[in-house]
């Protein structure tokens, strides 16, 4: 790695730090990017290289290509919702379990900031796209590839935000279980 890409890594790091610390003390609402930059070390236009807006810092989502693959090479047989579940779930077991309290600590403040949710769902509804394309693409009806793809997504958001409670379950094991229920209809 190169150093400026080492630096560039590392203001990043800095700058999510920062922000989650700030969020948490303060507040998502009541804390500005300027402050972030302040408390990181770096100016405004920093952070804004960085991220395009103050709720990027938690809601980055790097998954859907993976999600989208592999929903698309589920059997075409299998009705939409069984396809999306089981693409799901085969994404999901290449996904690392977070290390460290850091993408915990992004989940818990989403789930509890109510002007959140508008990012949450825009967030949310791009991977339902990528899925339900996915799904269309095998031939899947519209409706039924989109209820399927809003589904595994709903699922899947419990999961998270049931895991970053603290319940005491591992991610994978949070994952399984919200997957498990749509994949067994007497869950």
């Amino acid at each position: 790695m190169t150093t400026s890409m080492t630096r560039r890594l590392r203001t990043r790091e800095a700058l999510q730090r920062s922000a989650l610390d700030l969020f948490e003390r303060q507040g998502y609402d009541a804390t500005s990017v300027a402050q972030i930059a302040v408390d990181a070390g770096v100016t405004p236009m920093t952070f804004f290289r960085h991220f395009a807006a103050k709720e990027n810092v938690l809601l980055d989502d790097p998954y859907d290509p993976a999600i989208a693959d592999a929903v698309a090479a589920e059997p075409l047989s299998l009705p939409p919702l069984v396809r999306a579940v089981r693409g799901l779930r085969r994404a999901w077991a290449h996904v690392p379990e977070p290390e460290d309290e850091h993408t915990r600590r992004r989940v818990r403040i989403v789930a509890a900031t109510p002007s959140l949710r508008g990012a949450v769902s825009r967030n949310n509804a791009e991977t339902e796209r990528v899925i339900a394309d996915g799904l269309l693409a095998g031939g899947a009806e519209p409706l039924a590839a989109q209820v399927a793809a809003a589904a595994v997504i709903a699922a899947l958001t419990a999961a998270l935000y049931a895991w970053a409670s603290a319940d005491g379950r591992s991610l994978a094991d949070a994952v399984t279980i919200a997957l498990d229920t749509l994949e067994h209809a007497d869950g």
